[in-house]
């Protein structure tokens, strides 16, 4: 479509090499443009712009503004006024009435900015992502939470309390007691940095929102030990991935006992042996089958030097059975927790969470 302005230029070029003599195919062939355009522009004596560009169009459907008018006062009247469309459309039916849609009547509210909560109950509260966290070494990011152990007593139960370092997926610290309470994990906390050695601002902690994670207890631990805390947005499994893949892996191991836990010096006695089997000698796919605990120390780079050593011969020896590249035996150098994405690129889930 062509502006008016351009237009008028256009045909004053034209009329101009036109009375030089040019001839009008050549002139269009310049101008780039179909004679007939131009002949189609002559044809009036004033030069007019694109009635595409002019044209008002008004669908058959829309509403007058005496209906709008009319749904606004039927929204906000004493019968309808805590009642969504989605109720007030139906009840009107009833009533031999029709007016306009469910779909019409809430794009009008969001127009005259009605759509809000109009009930007496509390409106739903927006919960934002937790931020990203990313681990480069053992020691930076730990995740916890706190599962259920079966007992022989129906309805009663023991509270496993787990600590996983994210980098290395080792189990750095946990407990099973009677209750949950913020004081014990504030205990366990406390315990973990004596072992490992945490110094002032070099963890973040993330759990969910349950109590005994966001106790005053628990808080004050943390800051005296300078650890920052990061929470789960409530009902959302998949902001605490490792905890949860971790307790998947517990209960369902091999080893995991087929009937309930007598007391609670059994289930920790059985808890003693799985930290270990799990630490040293599960070879977890997260982090190319080595231990958690090689991981943890920086034994599996030297490990996995071999491996890729070990692939490369292979293919030198027989490079027929190779159609590409040797398996990737490269160590992940970066674990990210809840990955933000990033504007206009499509960021894969990672699927290296198993435990």
């Amino acid at each position: 479509m062509i502006p008016l302005e351009q237009r008028s230029e256009i045909i004053s070029m034209y009329n101009e090499a036109k009375s030089s003599g040019a001839r009008q195919h050549a002139i269009c062939q310049i101008i780039g443009l179909n004679p007939k355009t131009i002949q189609r522009w002559n044809k009036t004596n004033e030069l007019t712009g694109d009635g595409r560009t002019s044209r008002v169009f008004v669908p058959l459907n829309k509403i007058t503004e005496e209906e709008r008018q009319k749904v606004i006062s039927l929204c906000n009247s004493s019968e309808f006024c805590e009642m969504t469309p989605n109720q007030i459309v139906p009840i009107l039916a009833e009533r031999n009435i029709y007016i306009v849609s469910e779909r019409t009547m809430y794009r009008i509210l969001s127009e005259e900015k009605q759509l809000a909560h109009r009930q007496k109950s509390r409106p739903k509260t927006e919960r934002n992502k937790p931020r990203e966290l990313c681990a480069s070494g053992p020691g930076q990011v730990l995740t916890w939470d706190i599962t259920y152990l079966k007992t022989t007593v129906l309805g009663v139960f023991f509270y496993l309390y787990l600590f996983v370092d994210i980098f290395s997926r080792k189990i750095v610290g946990w407990q099973i007691h009677h209750r949950e309470c913020s004081q014990l994990a504030a205990d366990i906390v406390m315990d973990i940095a004596k072992v490992e050695g945490y110094v002032d601002g070099q963890v973040d902690v993330h759990s969910d929102n349950g109590s005994p994670m966001k106790g005053a207890a628990i808080h004050a631990t943390f800051h005296y030990l300078g650890i920052t805390p990061s929470y789960s947005r409530p009902s959302v499994s998949n902001d605490n991935p490792y905890s949860e893949s971790l307790f998947k892996t517990l209960k369902y191991c091999p080893y995991y006992p087929d009937q309930p836990f007598d007391d609670i010096c059994e289930a920790r006695q059985w808890m003693v042996k799985f930290a270990d089997w799990y630490n040293n000698q599960h070879r977890h796919s997260g982090i190319k089958y080595v231990t958690p605990s090689q991981r943890h120390e920086g034994l599996d780079i030297g490990i996995l030097a071999v491996r890729r050593q070990t692939y490369e011969q292979a293919k030198e020896h027989n490079p027929a059975r190779w159609s590409g590249q040797v398996r990737n035996w490269e160590r992940e150098t970066e674990v990210l927790l809840n990955p933000a994405k990033k504007k206009g690129i499509d960021v894969e889930v990672p699927m290296n969470l198993v435990a």
